[in-house]
């Protein structure tokens, strides 16, 4: 055996193997292993492989936020002569929809030129928007928290694959985005933007799980940590298109053609997981994968002596294909109790992260700006994450941010009722600091969750705490609207809530990333994994 020095990693070699083939006479590995010692854990491969699949977090923070901009209120005057002391008072007062809605037929009209925007298109008046926003995006996310997330999940653990479920929801998101760009009326707007939150709901999960599986395990969690970017980039893109196209009809053309580009363009170069394949027993696409890897990143070429397990204990080809469903998560005493964890985290991590984001639109402050620069400010969260991830280990990292953004909501409730400047800039700052820190566990609990759950239902389970995380979306603007103490108070409550929580779940750094449930059960009963859970 010939044997060449790799450049991914501390002492790792890149082999030349001779024979075998990859049936069971080889040396037994698992992806994981292949990838530590031969392919290389992150090279060229996969670094294409990680930025091309994770474009895809940009479509979704574009179907997901253009209803920030669609949905606005138009601007609107009272016609001279015509509006009376009702419209007179009802502009002054800047009235809600219902109001401006219950004005007399001809004493007002929709504004004109670039700042008139929202929900109009010159057919439909400010009782559609209205309807939009009082309607709409509850359905929109509603229909994510019910269907999407877990529908796509389950199918990319199971016959799809995670590249076939990934081409399926953009499919799906340019095909329902271009068609609300066509909406006659609210009802078929409504249907429609149903319809694409069902499908955006599997877009990043899918995309996460896709891009950070043929990841070495050293190398995954940075990996899985810089997802995020490829988000909050693309509500800063949003922001940008928003401002240059004012017409919703128009925006929502903008903002789908990225998915037709990146079915056409991107995807053909994406390649399936190449665990997904073991556990489906397809060894030949599997090991073609891996050795596409090796080649790519300039390790030799793995032609042999290979055999494929799944959590070493077996070939690949001894058995029929593995898959499983939620159910089967529930059934394993350690898989269950992983899954209620990262659930309620996810939940209250979610209430504070949409709770603190949803002032953007009472900011006396341009709203592209706005959306422009919270966007822009988690990414910091995200690189002092990553920075720390692989030094301090998940748990701690989970426990230290939710409690930072805590104990930062609790002081913005101590302070809260001050009306002089100083007052609201401490508030201003407590707030953004709430933020931060909850946008890093954001950005850890997608790792996390992913590293605490074997590949046959991994993409589930990440499904369902991504519908947890839509709850907390729908609840958190019933806490926002209790005043100025009590949501800063609510929201510090969940921080510190999550953090004790979290104590609870199993360290995951540099642990096996298990592909069956049995093999996971396996390996925390014989300590393989060290995981207590």
């Amino acid at each position: 055996m010939e044997e060449k020095r790799g450049p991914w990693g501390e002492g790792a070699a890149a082999p030349v193997l001779d024979s075998g083939g990859c049936g069971g006479r080889g040396e037994k590995m698992g992806v994981d292993e292949v990838l530590r010692l031969h392919a290389g854990e992150f090279g060229r491969w996969q670094l294409k492989h990680f930025v091309l699949t994770s474009t895809a977090w940009a479509l979704e923070a574009f179907h997901t936020m253009v209803m920030i901009f669609a949905d606005r209120e138009p601007a609107w005057r009272c016609i001279a002569g015509a509006g009376g002391a009702s419209c007179r008072a009802a502009s002054a007062g800047g009235a809600a929809a219902a109001g401006l809605c219950g004005l007399p037929a001809g004493s007002w009209e929709l504004g004109v030129g670039r700042g008139s925007g929202g929900v109009d298109g010159g057919r439909v008046g400010p009782s559609l928007r209205s309807q939009v926003q009082g309607r709409a995006r509850p359905v929109f996310l509603l229909r994510r928290l019910h269907a999407g997330a877990g529908v796509f999940g389950h199918l990319s653990d199971s016959f799809m694959g995670r590249k076939g479920a990934l081409t399926v929801v953009c499919a799906l998101n340019a095909v329902f985005g271009l068609l609300t760009a066509l909406s006659p009326s609210f009802w078929v707007y409504a249907v429609l933007r149903v319809l694409t939150g069902f499908s955006t709901g599997g877009i990043g999960l899918c995309a996460f799980v896709l891009a950070t599986e043929p990841v070495g395990p050293s190398k995954r969690g940075v990996a899985g940590m810089s997802t995020f970017y490829f988000f909050s980039g693309g509500i800063a893109a949003l922001s940008g298109a928003a401002f240059l196209f004012r017409s919703w009809r128009v925006l929502y053309v903008v903002t789908s053609l990225p998915s037709v580009v990146f079915l056409l363009t991107v995807l053909p170069f994406i390649s399936e997981s190449p665990r997904w394949y073991l556990i489906r027993r397809r060894i030949t696409e599997a090991m073609d994968v891996l050795r596409e890897i090796a080649q790519s990143n300039g390790n030799g070429d793995l032609v042999g002596g290979i055999a494929l397990t799944v959590d070493g204990d077996s070939t690949a080809e001894e058995e029929d294909a593995v898959s499983g469903t939620l159910v089967d998560v529930v059934r394993s005493p350690v898989s269950r109790i992983r899954l209620v964890l990262a659930v309620l985290i996810t939940l209250l991590c979610a209430v504070i992260y949409y709770g603190l984001s949803l002032n953007v639109v009472n900011l006396r402050t341009s709203l592209y700006l706005s959306v422009f620069l919270n966007a822009v400010a988690e990414m910091p969260a995200f690189l002092l994450t990553a920075a720390l991830l692989d030094r301090f280990g998940r748990r701690p990292l989970a426990v230290a941010t939710m409690w930072l953004s805590g104990a930062f909501c609790l002081a913005g409730a101590a302070v809260g009722g001050g009306t002089t400047g100083a007052w609201e800039m401490l508030r201003l700052a407590c707030g953004v600091m709430g933020i931060f820190g909850m946008a890093a566990t954001y950005n850890l609990l997608f790792i996390y969750t992913a590293e605490l759950f074997p590949t046959v239902v991994r993409n589930a389970a990440l499904g369902c705490t991504t519908q947890a995380s839509h709850l907390g979306a729908i609840l958190a603007p019933l806490v926002v609207v209790l005043g100025e103490k009590v949501p800063f108070a609510v929201f510090g409550a969940c921080g510190v809530a999550g953090g004790l929580v979290a104590l609870y779940l199993p360290e995951t750094m540099n642990k096996p990333l298990y592909d069956t449930l049995g093999g996971m059960e396996e390996g925390e009963s014989n300590g393989k994994g060290r995981i207590k859970v």
